[in-house]
């Protein structure tokens, strides 16, 4: 049965981008994400992600100053960009996202890049759903910066919804980002971003 002429049709992904709307504003800038088609929360930026965050721009901006790493960047994701996606960082050319709106076409990115939070189901969301959409969006390079265990995952080479190489560097020591980034960084100071957040005070 057709929708009534003042209700058209919504598709799921323009629903939830109207929800998503709505909540940022009630939740003073709280974030929702569309990952397989089901909605997820994704925690708040605290000091140690937004230090993970500037660690990642600095190296990248030093060696590729073309490049910049777009933080909290609303992207499509999933075979048919379906899916909707804010990343902790998409690294682009600094002009990627110039007109595109809040979702932007992830075609241009070279790396996503997320940092854990101390939450459990953004983390989970972080580890197990989002290297499997960020692939099959073909997404290059996949990096999880993963406080709780101390290491970086990468994951390249995207294949269906699948990397095929994935590779785990310890904090402190060297990490080489592959292809198309071609990057080297120092993660010593990434020990400084694993501590927890403390409590707000009641």
């Amino acid at each position: 049965m057709a929708p009534p002429a003042d209700r058209p049709f919504r598709t799921p992904t323009e629903q939830f981008e109207e929800t998503a709307r709505i909540h940022a504003r009630e939740e003073e800038g709280a974030w929702l994400e569309l990952v397989n088609g089901r909605t997820r929360p994704k925690a708040r930026m605290d000091g140690g992600r937004g230090m993970a965050v500037e660690w990642l721009t600095r190296g990248s901006l030093a060696q590729r100053p073309e490049l910049w790493l777009h933080s909290a960047q609303g992207l499509k994701g999933g075979p048919c960009q379906s899916d909707r996606l804010r990343a902790d960082g998409a690294l682009a050319p600094s002009e990627a996202f110039v007109r595109q709106g809040e979702w932007g076409d992830p075609e241009s990115v070279l790396m996503v890049a997320e940092i854990t939070a101390y939450a459990p189901e953004t983390d989970r969301c972080s580890r197990e759903e989002k290297p499997a959409v960020y692939a099959a969006t073909g997404v290059p390079v996949y990096l999880l910066v993963d406080r709780e265990v101390r290491e970086l995952i990468v994951r390249s080479r995207p294949r269906g919804a699948r990397y095929v190489e994935v590779h785990t560097v310890p904090f402190g020591d060297r990490l080489a980002l592959p292809s198309p980034v071609g990057m080297v960084f120092d993660t010593r100071r990434l020990e400084d971003c694993a501590s927890r957040p403390r409590a707000s005070p009641a």
